[in-house]
C-alpha cells in the first residue's frame, strides 16, 4: 500500500481527495476540474479571482490547463494500489489477454478478439473491464440494475419493480437518478467550497487579529517595563540622595557639637583652676594676704555660670521632622514624575499634518505640512470660510476617540499659542484666538521674560507660576475622559495645566504663531 506521505500531496485541497481529472492555474496550484470549477462559478459574482490556497488574484477569470503529468501520478498512485491492474479475458486460454471490456449480462470480461465475435443483442451490455460485475446485478433476481427506487433510495431491477418488494414504487432511470445525483453532489460540493473558503477568511482574519494583540501585547509590556524601570530609578535616586543627606547633616551637627564639649571643657579646666585657688585662700591664716586678693565675686559669675550652653540651636526631633518633610516632598516629585511618565508610555504618539486650507495668509507651511512661520510677505491663497484671518492654522486630522500626544517645537522669538479647538470655530472675527471662545483651548506665551505663561478656555486666563525652560510642549489628549493637558518637555518632564471637559466635535490641534516658528514633530518613539 503506498505510503501517507504520497497520497498526502496528491489530494485536492478543496475536496480533500485524491485528484480527479487534475488542472493546474497560472500560480502553480492544481485543484480538480469539478472543484475549481465550482469555485470560479462563485467568483464570477463578484468578478474578483484568486486562488484558494494562495489567494494570488488575477484579473480575468484564469483559464484551466489540464495536468498532464499529475493525472499519469494519479493514475500510476492507483495502479499501485492495485485498483487498475489488469483484468484478465475471460475466454481466452493460456497466456490470457488483458481484457477490454465487461459484459454486464455474461459476467465475462473480454479481450479485443473475444469483444469482436461477442453477441450484439441489447441484453448484453458493456462496461469499462472489472472484478466486481457482480454488484452490478440485482442479488435477488441476477438480473441488471437498471432502475432507482426513490422511496426506498436503492438501485433495483425489472423484476424488483414488477413483481419484488419494490413493486408500485416511484423509480427512475439509473442514468436519469445518476444525473440528479450527480447534481445534488455537485451543489453540496459548491456549498462546502464555499464555506471552505469563508472559514479560511475566518482563520485568516483572526491570526491577523491574533497577531496584533501579540504586538499590542509585546508593546504594552515595553511601556511597563520602561515605567517600572523609571519608578526604580526615582526610588534609587532618592535613596541615595536622603542617606547623602543625613550624612552631611550628622557630619555638620557632629561637628558643632564637638565645638561646643571643647568650649565646656576648657571652661571647666578654668572653674577648676578657679577653685583651687578659692579652696587656698580659704586655708590662710594670714588676714592681709586674704583681703589684698581681688574680689571673689569676680572670680565667680553666677549668670555666667549657670548660663545654658549652645547645643548647636536645633534638636533632635526638629531634625527628623526635617529630613522626613524632606523624603515626604521628594517622593511627592516622584509621583508627579511617574504620572508624567505614565502619560507618556500609556497614550499613542500620532503624527500631525497642518492644513493648508485653514492656514492665515501670513503663515508660510512647510512642504512637510509640519511648520508654521509667521511672515510678513502674503501668501497668495483664496479667501474662504474655513481659512483663519489671522495668523492661526489647524491640523487636517481630527480627533473623536482615543488617547495621543504631539510635540511642539516652539521658536526663540515672538508670540505663540498651541492648543486644540472644535472645527465649529469662529475663523474670521476677533473671537477666533485660540482659548478666546468655548469651541478652543491653549497654552500660550512668548520669548521675552516679562511675558508669562497662561492657559485660556472661554477667555478665562489662568497664568503659570513658572516658565517654560524648555522650547518644547507636549500636548496630551484623553477624548473619553475628557482631559486635554499640556507639559513642558524639560527633564523631568513637568506638567503645566490639565483642562477638563465634555467634548462634543472632532478636536483638531491648532497653532497661533507671531515673530517666530512652530514646528509639530509628533514623531513615534
Amino acid at each position: 500500500m503506498a505510503s501517507a506521505g504520497p497520497e498526502k500531496e496528491l489530494k485536492c485541497s478543496l475536496c480533500l481527495h485524491l485528484y480527479t481529472d487534475p488542472v493546474v492555474l497560472r500560480c502553480g496550484h492544481n485543484f480538480c476540474q469539478i472543484c475549481i470549477y465550482q469555485v470560479l462559478i462563485t467568483q464570477d459574482r463578484s468578478g474578483v479571482y484568486f486562488c484558494p490556497e494562495c489567494r494570488e488574484e488575477f484579473q480575468e477569470r484564469p483559464s484551466l490547463v489540464r495536468n498532464i503529468t499529475l493525472c499519469n501520478v494519479v493514475k500510476n498512485f492507483w495502479s499501485n494500489r492495485g485498483e487498475d491492474a489488469s483484468i484478465p479475458c475471460t475466454y481466452c486460454v493460456d497466456p490470457p489477454a488483458p481484457a477490454v471490456r465487461s459484459c454486464l449480462h455474461c459476467e465475462a470480461s473480454l479481450c479485443a478478439n473475444h469483444l469482436r465475435v461477442h453477441s450484439k443483442r441489447p441484453e448484453h451490455i458493456l462496461a469499462d473491464p472489472s472484478t466486481s460485475l457482480q454488484t452490478k446485478k440485482c442479488s435477488a433476481h441476477k438480473e441488471l440494475l437498471k432502475y432507482y427506487c426513490t422511496e426506498d433510495a436503492a438501485c433495483i431491477c425489472v423484476s424488483c419493480s414488477l413483481i419484488g418488494e419494490h413493486q408500485g414504487h416511484k423509480v427512475e432511470l439509473l442514468d436519469e437518478a445518476f444525473g440528479k445525483k450527480k447534481e445534488k453532489l455537485r451543489n453540496v460540493l459548491q456549498k462546502l467550497i464555499t464555506n471552505r473558503i469563508k472559514t479560511q477568511g475566518r482563520v485568516e482574519n483572526l491570526e491577523e487579529r491574533r497577531r496584533k494583540l501579540q504586538d499590542q501585547a509585546s508593546r504594552e509590556a515595553e511601556k511597563a517595563t520602561a515605567l517600572l524601570m523609571y519608578i526604580r530609578r526615582c526610588l534609587d535616586d532618592l535613596e541615595k540622595g536622603v542617606l547623602r543627606d543625613l550624612s552631611r547633616r550628622e557630619e555638620r551637627l557632629s561637628q558643632s557639637l564637638s565645638d561646643v564639649i571643647q568650649n565646656l571643657e576648657t571652661k571647666k579646666d578654668e572653674l577648676s583652676r578657679k577653685m583651687r585657688h578659692i579652696g587656698e585662700l580659704c586655708n590662710m591664716t594670714d588676714p592681709l594676704t586674704v583681703l589684698q586678693e581681688p574680689d571673689t565675686g569676680e572670680l565667680c559669675d553666677p549668670e555666667e555660670e549657670g548660663g545654658e550652653e549652645d547645643t548647636g540651636g536645633r534638636d533632635e526631633d526638629d531634625w527628623g521632622a526635617e529630613i522626613i518633610s524632606h523624603i515626604s516632598q521628594t517622593l511627592s516629585d516622584i509621583i508627579r514624575g511617574v504620572c508624567v511618565a505614565y502619560v507618556t508610555y500609556a497614550q499613542t504618539p500620532v503624527d500631525i499634518l497642518l492644513d493648508v486650507n485653514t492656514a492665515g495668509n501670513n503663515l508660510r507651511i512647510s512642504d512637510d505640512l509640519k511648520t508654521a512661520t509667521c511672515t510678513k510677505i502674503r501668501q497668495n491663497r483664496p479667501e474662504t470660510a474655513e481659512r483663519f484671518r489671522y495668523n492661526r492654522v489647524m491640523s487636517r486630522r481630527g480627533f473623536t476617540s482615543g488617547r495621543h500626544y504631539w510635540d511642539v517645537e516652539i521658536s526663540k522669538s515672538g508670540l505663540w499659542s498651541v492648543g486644540m479647538c472644535y472645527p465649529s470655530i469662529d475663523r474670521r472675527g476677533q473671537k477666533s484666538y485660540i482659548g478666546d471662545n468655548n469651541k478652543s483651548w491653549g497654552l500660550g506665551g512668548g520669548s521675552g521674560p516679562d511675558i508669562p505663561y497662561s492657559v485660556m478656555h472661554d477667555s478665562k486666563v489662568i497664568l503659570l507660576p513658572h516658565q517654560i525652560s524648555s522650547d518644547g510642549v507636549r500636548i496630551c489628549l484623553d477624548y473619553e475622559a475628557g482631559q486635554l493637558s499640556f507639559y513642558a518637555l524639560c527633564d523631568p518632564i513637568r506638567h503645566l495645566h490639565t483642562f477638563t471637559a465634555a467634548f462634543t466635535e472632532p478636536l483638531h490641534a491648532v497653532l497661533y504663531v507671531r515673530n517666530g516658528f512652530i514646528n509639530i514633530s509628533g514623531s513615534s518613539r
